[in-house]
């Protein structure tokens, strides 16, 4: 299940889940991406949420997902406010023992903040983060106009980052 971080797909971070999400597909994955855009979350503890539609059919696509991959952009040094909530709707009875890939979207240099930010959420909520892991720094000149990563360094460590995704899943799959 792709989580992005940006509200829109139409985006860096969608962009990202989609290319990894291409490779994984070639290996035989089930694919699937949750939409803030058309079925957006509302805030945790806000009158009502509890028994929000979203939050519903949310909650359901994690429980059926064997993996995640959440891309976010990094804002002032840390995940979006889109992931927090998106992330703060996920308990252990969606993440226990399921596999995790983390990629960070930011439009200067490259830091790895926002995705130990995501490491330590995911590791409280009992999931298991891939070593491997994605930064796409000076996000704006990362693709070429057909959506493709520039850099075939970048573009061999997504290739990497899918396959261990794709494997590790496997093994812990339940």
């Amino acid at each position: 299940m792709g989580i992005s971080g940006s509200y829109s797909l139409d985006s860096a971070n969608g962009n990202m889940i989609d290319l990894v999400f291409t490779e994984c597909k070639k290996m035989g994955a089930e694919v699937f991406v949750w939409d803030n855009k058309a079925n957006p979350l509302p805030f945790v503890g806000e009158e009502g949420c509890w028994d929000h539609e979203n939050v519903k059919l949310y909650k359901s696509m994690a429980d059926s997902a064997d993996a995640f991959v959440l891309s976010s952009p990094e804002y002032h040094g840390t995940m979006s406010g889109v992931m927090k909530n998106s992330l703060d709707w996920l308990s252990f009875d969606q993440t226990t023992g399921k596999v995790f890939g983390l990629i960070s979207t930011l439009g200067g240099q490259s830091n790895t903040t926002t995705l130990n930010h995501m490491r330590t959420v995911i590791r409280w909520i009992h999931g298991w983060v891939i070593p491997e892991q994605l930064v796409i720094s000076n996000v704006k000149n990362a693709f070429s106009e057909d959506g493709k990563i520039i850099d075939p360094n970048l573009s061999e460590r997504l290739d990497k980052f899918s396959t261990s995704l794709f494997n590790n899943t496997q093994k812990l799959r339940r």
